[in-house]
């Protein structure tokens, strides 16, 4: 996909982050635009985690500014950052196991959003044509990739503007994770920004706008994802070489 880049609906700005006493992020400065696919990468303990969880207000974030929809959010709680319209699909999933499909989406719903639970609720089951086919199924009798589209359906009941996605690919079948990178890009056509953290770097940034590489906590490479794609010493900066660390820019 091609980005404009246009004015941002997040900026996070100079951004450092950790928990308790241990700092993780170090200066990071991002943007997503509306509409926009905006992808996250790096290795294991980069601190791509750790930056979602600073924005939803989870992690502590000890230095710079957090900005979504033209307010500062930095530190706000997870509810009121949620009501603003920032939704976080965190990795694990964390769905009620024990309560059915349409039970899940009714919690998510409840408390959020301005449009009514029904309309919400046919908006996911279109999406996700198996999850209408299974609302009566308890979520923990589902697959892993259908229980996937459940998390990412109980974030749209929360009517996201811009919606953080952690790992939706780990230990899916490769035909879910196609299914699941559609889905991403049908969102963003229909007008939701999507901050993307992934360890599939090739369909990440294939269905991506914008792309931010991480790596011991600070940002080594951004630009288009095409252009990040085409970088030839992708693999080391991924895998931490910092002396051969440019920034890209469009």
């Amino acid at each position: 996909m091609t980005s404009t880049r246009s004015g941002p609906l997040l900026k996070i700005d100079g951004v450092s982050a950790g928990w308790g006493r241990t700092s993780v992020l170090s200066d990071i400065t991002l943007e997503v635009a509306p509409g926009e696919i905006v992808v996250v990468l790096g290795p294991n303990g980069a601190g791509k985690t750790t930056l979602l969880n600073a924005i939803s207000g989870v992690a502590r974030v000890t230095a710079g500014r957090i900005q979504f929809d033209g307010a500062e959010i930095t530190g706000q709680r997870p509810e009121a950052v949620i009501r603003r319209g920032l939704a976080h699909c965190p990795e694990g999933r964390h769905i009620f196991q024990r309560l059915s499909v349409e039970e899940n989406l009714v919690a998510a719903h409840i408390g959020r959003g301005s449009r009514g639970f029904e309309a919400l609720r046919e908006e996911v089951y279109t999406l996700f044509p198996v999850l209408k086919e299974r609302r009566n199924l308890p979520a923990s009798r589902m697959s892993g990739g259908q229980q996937q589209m459940l998390a990412i359906g109980r974030a749209i009941m929360a009517e996201p503007k811009l919606l953080m996605l952690d790992e939706p690919s780990l230990g899916l079948a490769p035909k879910i994770i196609h299914q699941i990178f559609r889905i991403v890009l049908d969102l963003s056509r229909a007008g939701i920004a999507i901050l993307l953290v992934e360890q599939n770097v090739q369909l990440a940034l294939e269905c991506g706008d914008y792309a931010y590489l991480l790596n011991a906590g600070r940002l080594r490479l951004e630009g288009p994802a095409r252009g990040v794609a085409a970088q030839p010493d992708l693999g080391e900066l991924y895998l931490g070489q910092p002396s051969a660390a440019p920034a890209l820019h469009a």
